[in-house]
């Protein structure tokens, strides 16, 4: 386990926060993370995962990701990239762009707009995936 990653003191807890999400690229929700560590680190509080995302988020080593009233999802993706939910079955997609795509091509944006940070999510459904 890595002592410092990005600024950040890295705690066996947050470690092991940050190996699943790493590991398990599902864009879980706090509860999913903490109801999967909890064979890892048994003795673990939901606050505890809360305050991990949080701290990881912080620190750019994660992405946190809200879909309108959902609870927030954690993505350990960090290249530019965006999201499909799939209302059918729930799951959600990294969706990448295209090399050489300038979205500055497809947006009507102000004159000078510099593109700072990207979050594009598009929903739908997959055809033939199981509900």
């Amino acid at each position: 386990m890595p002592a410092e990653i990005s600024g950040l003191r890295m705690t066996r807890q947050r470690w092991e926060v940050y190996r699943l999400l790493m590991d398990q690229r599902d864009h879980p929700t706090a509860n999913d993370v903490f109801m999967r560590i909890k064979d890892r680190l048994p003795n673990i509080s939901l606050a505890t995962v809360y305050n991990c995302l949080e701290a990881l988020v912080q620190h750019g080593l994660i992405r946190q990701v809200n879909f309108e009233r959902e609870s927030s999802r954690f993505c350990p993706n960090l290249e530019e990239h965006g999201h499909f939910h799939d209302k059918r079955s729930g799951v959600i997609h990294d969706v990448t762009f295209k090399p050489g795509t300038n979205l500055a091509d497809f947006l009507d944006l102000p004159p000078g707009t510099v593109i700072t940070d990207v979050e594009i999510t598009l929903r739908g459904e997959i055809p033939g995936t199981p509900v």
